[in-house]
């Protein structure tokens, strides 16, 4: 067997720890100094799913070892999760955890104490932003206000519509 068919059949034990476990860490600790709470949402929701992952994994170890694809899927699954082009643990959140949140939480508060100043579609368009440009993007609303954001976004869709 040669090397690539060692490396294509444990892809998910060379690949899953650096997917998994250490972008999420590095992630995490990089969220915990920044400014904004939207990152936090992002790491701490992560963490949490791969949580109730692995506890379905130790509850169920014998039917999915059956399962010849479960590792991969898993692989795949907390890649959508965890990297940033997909967000899919702040999507998840959003779109499923919050609503039972806020329908079991009474009145929990579902934003942070940072985010008050912010709408829910100013809210949507961070979360959209890599962790770098969020955190250039919130420093820049702190020292400007969302009227300079609004002003620069369009001064920017009437550069593209010029050219």
């Amino acid at each position: 067997m040669g090397v690539l068919a060692v490396v294509a059949k444990r892809l998910d034990a060379l690949v899953g720890p650096g997917v998994m476990l250490l972008f999420p860490l590095y992630a995490s600790l990089r969220a915990i100094e920044s400014p904004s709470m939207l990152d936090d949402q992002q790491w701490l929701t992560y963490w949490i799913i791969y949580s109730f992952i692995t506890l379905f994994e130790l509850s169920f170890w014998k039917v999915l070892a059956w399962l010849p694809f479960w590792t991969y899927m898993k692989l795949l699954f907390c890649m959508w999760l965890v990297l940033p082009m997909f967000n899919g643990a702040a999507y998840l959140y959003e779109n499923y955890i919050r609503q039972y949140i806020v329908k079991f939480g009474g009145k929990m508060m579902i934003n942070s104490s940072s985010n008050n100043n912010y709408t829910e579609d100013q809210i949507k368009l961070l979360q959209m932003l890599s962790l770098d440009a969020r955190k250039s993007v919130v420093q820049f609303v702190d020292k400007y206000g969302w009227d300079a954001v609004d002003r620069a976004i369009k001064a920017a869709e009437k550069e593209t519509k010029k050219h």
